[in-house]
């Protein structure tokens, strides 16, 4: 049968042709190929789409991505442009802020110095009035005095006349005898004269002085009462003080190491106490307390770091302190030394009075008084600026304050009539200059005026009561009174005891025991009374 299919094909090859059977061959590959390449172009194009379609899809979430990012970063970049904005601004207000302030003390300088110029003018006219009413006092005295003196002449010559006609003596005997009854007859008178004078030269001297000082205290008008020192440090909550120990003490051990102060943390709700002598080291421990309580952190190394910055810009404030006084009394050539440590004792009271502001205030009195003596203002005014330096180098050097104060000074330039103020304010040397006493009554009546210094109450009630124990003491003392703030004590004594001449040497011998016993600020007057009373009853 495979032969009859072969056969049979034959048969129909035979029967068709070749060249026909080969056509059919070739359309059919050709119409095969045609459709393959329709196929492929079609799942092409399909391929091609879906590939542009994603390419699309990615292409726009690509533009929002690059949107989002672009939006991101422009409000970046405003928020950056609006915080500079405000930081510049602030900067500018700060430094605004900071001229204003400068300009107002500046004419707050220079409006007190109008008026002292203007005070130092009717001062000068008054003067001058007085000057002239002096020299037509003195004209007047010595017309006086010129008459006088010719009637005494007149009257010597009455007298010899007299005494040759009566005595007929030479010219050597009447005049011993003339001046013999002239001295008999006028002793007394002559005694009662030179007493008088005396009194009334005693009495003119009290006068003037009480009048300088009285001129001087009128012409300063510096502020009584000066502000102290802050010792507390105020906490939010009790739960601080546990921070500020810290873990087994660190913290507060670290606070007092580099601070150099004594840090009190007690029962007392709201506050913790900062102790120490040294005022600025204290100031330095307050405010870097203070910072660290508002920020919150409180570590060693953050303490360390807070106080160094605290630490500096305390000092910057005490150079600034320093030369505001130093142009605030108006003086040359002082060296940047001296100019610290006056600095310093902007933060050093005395009797809660501010030693930087009293010494300012001796200055200026100093230096009216001077003048008002004849005397050079300006050279007055420097030693009494300078006279208390030795109190900003108390904890550093060794002796008082007037010996440091010196050989500080002497040290950075300062040269005599000023050392011996300084070293001399409170008689420890012996004054060599008219300078020195009166930068002493300067100081006394700055120190002394109501309301300059203050002290505790229990130091004010110790103080009457050493007062009236001292008076007391004394032998026929009956009763003791301190009055006047303490400044004055009454003494009542037993007149049947005790002489006028003895009532002298008790006021003395109160005043030498009070004046090596206790420590008070300027002076305190002893009064003693001796009262006799005779009494009758009538029935």
């Amino acid at each position: 049968m495979m032969q009859l299919n072969v056969l049979g094909v034959g048969g129909m090859v035979a029967q068709v042709g070749v060249p026909a059977f080969v056509g059919s061959l070739v359309v059919v590959a050709l119409v095969a190929a045609g459709l393959g390449v329709a196929i492929s172009i079609v799942l092409q194009r399909k391929v091609i789409g879906r590939t542009i379609a994603d390419a699309k899809t990615e292409a726009a979430a690509i533009a929002e991505r690059a949107k989002a990012d672009a939006a991101t970063e422009a409000e970046r970049v405003r928020l950056e442009a609006e915080k500079q904005a405000i930081e510049r601004k602030e900067k500018s207000d700060r430094e605004l802020e900071q001229a204003r302030s400068e300009l107002r003390e500046t004419e707050r300088r220079l409006a007190k110095r109008e008026d002292m110029i203007h005070s130092r003018e009717q001062q000068v006219g008054e003067k001058e009035r007085l000057l002239e009413k002096s020299i037509e006092k003195s004209r007047e005295r010595e017309q006086e005095l010129d008459t006088r003196a010719k009637e005494i002449e007149q009257t010597i010559a009455a007298q010899k006349e007299k005494l040759h006609q009566i005595a007929s003596m030479n010219e050597e005997e009447a005049v011993h005898e003339l001046l013999r009854r002239v001295e008999d007859e006028h002793r007394h008178e002559v005694g009662k004269r030179v007493r008088k004078l005396d009194e009334e030269a005693e009495d003119k001297a009290r006068e003037t002085a009480t009048e300088v000082v009285l001129q001087a205290m009128q012409r300063y008008t510096g502020e009584l009462t000066s502000e102290s020192t802050v010792r507390t440090v105020e906490i939010p909550s009790d739960d601080m003080k546990g921070r500020i120990i810290g873990r087994e003490g660190r913290n507060i051990r670290a606070i007092e190491k580099v601070t150099g102060v004594d840090i009190i943390v007690d029962d007392t709700p709201g506050v913790i106490v900062v102790s120490c002598f040294d005022k600025v080291r204290q100031q330095v421990a307050v405010e870097s307390l203070e910072r660290l309580i508002a920020d919150g952190r409180m570590h060693p190394a953050r303490i360390e770091e807070v106080v160094a910055k605290t630490r500096k810009e305390v000092e910057e404030r005490i150079m600034k302190y320093g030369k505001d006084a130093v142009l605030e009394v108006n003086l040359r050539n002082v060296s940047p030394k001296v100019t610290e440590a006056m600095g310093k004792m902007f933060y050093r009271t005395s009797y809660g009075q501010n030693v930087l502001k009293h010494s300012i205030e001796v200055a200026y009195l100093s230096q009216i008084i001077a003048e008002q003596l004849g005397l050079n203002g300006k050279i007055a005014r420097r030693a009494g600026f300078l006279h208390d330096i030795g109190k900003a180098m108390d904890h550093e050097m060794e002796g008082g304050h007037p010996k440091i104060g010196m050989e500080f000074a002497r040290q950075h330039g300062e040269k005599e009539p000023i050392l011996n103020v300084i070293g001399g304010h409170h008689a420890d040397i012996p004054a060599t200059s008219f300078y020195t006493p009166i930068v002493m009554a300067a100081d006394a009546v700055s120190s002394a005026r109501p309301g300059a210094r203050r002290e505790s109450m229990e130091r004010y009630v110790q103080r009457l009561n050493e007062l009236q124990d001292i008076a007391l003491s004394q032998p026929g003392v009956v009763e003791a009174y301190a009055i006047q703030a303490g400044r004055e004590v009454r003494v009542m004594i037993d007149a049947a005891r005790v002489s006028d001449d003895e009532a002298y040497l008790i006021a003395h011998n109160i005043a030498k025991r009070v004046s090596d016993e206790m420590t008070f600020p300027g002076e305190i007057k002893v009064t003693v009374l001796r009262e006799t009373r005779a009494i009758e009853i009538a029935r």
